[in-house]
């Protein structure tokens, strides 16, 4: 079932504040799912640096950035396409292709389906269920590509967590492919992972020409109000993606972050290691709190089915505002009810203030 406000999403600091006062540094955000490390000390250097520069135009060939990317995933810098966010890219290829019918899974991220819907489409969904977990049964769901021009899938999956791996992913493009069907696959959360090549489809681009690849760089390297993502896919559709963007939609001071980001090696792996620790420290924790159902985290986020509190999610939501913390009412999400929040893995000082919230105004334990 879905809420009300159907495509909210979490990370409205902005809004808080205007209802409430404050500043940002009073409130604790874990409706977003951003790198809880920060802006690393390289970025925050090149942004410095880079102030000058923003009396030119930016590179509308983002040639620096496409390098760094090509070096950085093994790609050819003739499949990439820059966007300012990956929501941008995704809303352009929407509008370019003019797909008539649309196939979600759900739960997933909204955009998918606000992108389709603002070119015209009709969406279906595909509804993960909680008894298996939310796991995606690939196998089920090619029956349901019949006339279907766009899928879109989310993996890892926003805001369950699910992973499908590559060999998975494989499959499914290949009967998509015979049914005409593009697959766009949401990597954005996939540099988290320790493991990704396992789940990554970035070497079947040159395999099928149906594979779109959305990556967005804002999330891993805590970037987002920069905007910095990008795209893989075929000659035809970087092309396409290329006619239909702004030829500056990207500016100067994210491409010169994006590239300083994807060198920092350091960054990566500090930010890997501590996700895989922090996450199951939190989720362990989770499940010591009376009334409280969270599902194993792959990323930064933890899905958690409150059914068996006093609260629904938009009780819980407001009651965690009066506390200053900001979590994520998923009852707006096709699949999901008002028995289901999400939160984000942050340092442990800042998640050990979440879980003791949470006790007190939930009586836990």
């Amino acid at each position: 079932m879905t809420g009300n406000n159907a495509f909210e999403h979490g990370g409205n600091l902005y809004a808080r504040i205007r209802e409430a006062g404050g500043c940002f540094s009073e409130i604790l955000d874990f409706s977003a799912n951003i790198n809880p490390l920060g802006i690393s000390e390289k970025i925050r250097q090149t942004l410095h640096d880079s102030l000058d520069s923003i009396i030119h135009y930016p590179d509308a060939q983002a040639y620096a950035l496409k390098h760094a990317l090509s070096q950085h995933y093994q790609v050819d810098p003739a499949s990439i396409t820059i966007g300012n966010g990956a929501v941008e890219l995704m809303y352009i290829l929407c509008h370019m292709l003019t797909p008539k019918r649309v196939l979600v899974t759900a739960p997933t991220f909204s955009e998918y389906e606000c992108a389709a819907r603002s070119s015209g489409a009709h969406i279906e969904y595909f509804y993960l269920h909680e008894s298996c977990g939310f796991q995606i049964d690939t196998q089920a769901l090619t029956t349901q590509l019949t006339d279907i021009d766009i899928l879109f899938i989310c993996n890892p999956n926003n805001p369950t967590g699910t992973l499908l791996t590559n060999k998975q992913l494989d499959q499914l493009l290949l009967v998509a492919k015979a049914q005409n069907t593009y697959v766009v696959i949401d990597e954005s959360f996939i540099d988290f992972l320790p493991n990704a090549n396992t789940y990554t489809c970035r070497h079947l681009l040159t395999q099928y020409d149906n594979l779109i690849i959305l990556h967005s760089l804002t999330k891993f390297y805590a970037i987002p109000g920069l905007r910095l993502g990008f795209s893989l896919g075929s000659p035809m559709i970087t092309t396409m993606l290329h006619k239909g963007k702004d030829p500056w939609n990207v500016n100067t001071l994210a491409q010169n972050a994006g590239v300083v980001a994807l060198l920092d090696d350091t960054y990566q792996k500090l930010s890997r290691d501590f996700i895989a620790e922090k996450k199951m420290e939190l989720y362990n924790d989770l499940l010591t709190i009376k009334g409280l159902k969270p599902y194993f985290p792959s990323v930064n986020f933890i899905l958690i089915n409150i059914k068996e509190t006093a609260m629904n999610s938009g009780q819980l939501r407001q009651v965690m505002e009066t506390h200053n913390i900001l979590i994520r009412d998923c009852s707006n999400y096709p699949g999901l009810s008002s028995d289901y929040i999400r939160v984000a893995v942050k340092r442990p000082e800042l998640n050990i203030i979440l879980l003791n919230t949470l006790r007190e105004v939930l009586g836990g334990i």
